[in-house]
């Protein structure tokens, strides 16, 4: 019997594939200097995006920026330390980001602040310090974003939430009230939005391996990972990976979502 040979197949690397994902496109992350967002930055700038980083401070941007030139020259990023409690300097800013690039495919709004102050020690101050940067920043954002993607025909956006937005936690509930309207502005948008073919998504993560965790005593660690299902924290990279996900061509049927990724720590 005659054998039938198949045809030879070109071997493509998954991370080959994986470094088209968002080629081409336009990113402004929120809160890119460290942790969730940094790594947010890496891999959108590894998967062949032009990525804008607000940071808080010109200092953090240009240790941010610093870090990633010394990764890869190639990458195309820039750094902008615009106050994003103010909505004026936040619309400047986003604007410049399209004079430049004349396009803006995504927006992650990641900048936050988190709080376990018991409900008996908060201060007016304080709450509203929250809110002002969980929230409103994330709106303020959104406007003028929203309104560029409309007139170029679509875009994406990422709200970062958290998994007390759905569990809520024992102190420091201006927190959790943040991220649950932060999941309401994404659902609503999402629903207002679609027509105009922009996707608003958000996700939420569990106990994550930033600095604000690996700041906490090792038994603490040991404590809290001992109660996620998974039996770990998670690494920034690994809540990365959903940002990135939500971003590409992979998601474009996915809005209004809010993705957990948090080992089940929820449940």
């Amino acid at each position: 019997m005659e054998r039938i040979l198949c045809p030879a197949v070109t071997k493509v690397s998954v991370r080959g594939l994986v470094q088209i994902m968002l080629k081409g496109k336009v990113a402004i992350v929120t809160g890119g200097t460290r942790g969730i967002g940094f790594e947010i930055v890496r891999k959108y700038l590894a998967n062949g995006a032009k990525v804008v980083l607000f940071g808080s401070r010109q200092e953090t941007v240009d240790k941010a920026m610093e870090k990633l030139n010394a990764e890869n020259p190639a990458w195309e990023v820039e750094g902008m330390c615009p106050s994003l409690v103010n909505a004026t300097e936040v619309e400047e800013a986003v604007n410049k980001v399209y004079e430049k690039y004349k396009r803006l495919d995504i927006l992650v709004n990641n900048a936050g602040i988190s709080s376990s102050t018991p409900l008996y020690n908060y201060t007016a101050e304080e709450f509203d310090k929250i809110i002002d940067l969980n929230v409103k920043a994330v709106f303020y954002a959104i406007l003028p974003a929203a309104k560029i993607m409309k007139e170029q025909g679509g875009g994406c956006i990422i709200n970062t939430s958290s998994m007390v937005s759905i569990s809520g936690q024992p102190a420091g509930a201006g927190y959790p009230a943040s991220k649950f309207a932060v999941n309401g502005l994404t659902i609503s948008l999402a629903r207002e939005l679609g027509k105009d073919k922009i996707r608003i998504n958000a996700v939420a993560p569990g106990v994550t391996k930033t600095d604000m965790v690996a700041a906490l005593p090792e038994q603490t660690v040991k404590a809290i990972s001992a109660r996620i299902p998974l039996g770990r924290a998670g690494e920034p990279e690994e809540v990365a990976d959903a940002f990135l996900y939500l971003a590409s061509d992979m998601a474009s049927y996915v809005t209004g979502e809010i993705l957990s990724v948090d080992g089940a720590s929820k449940a």
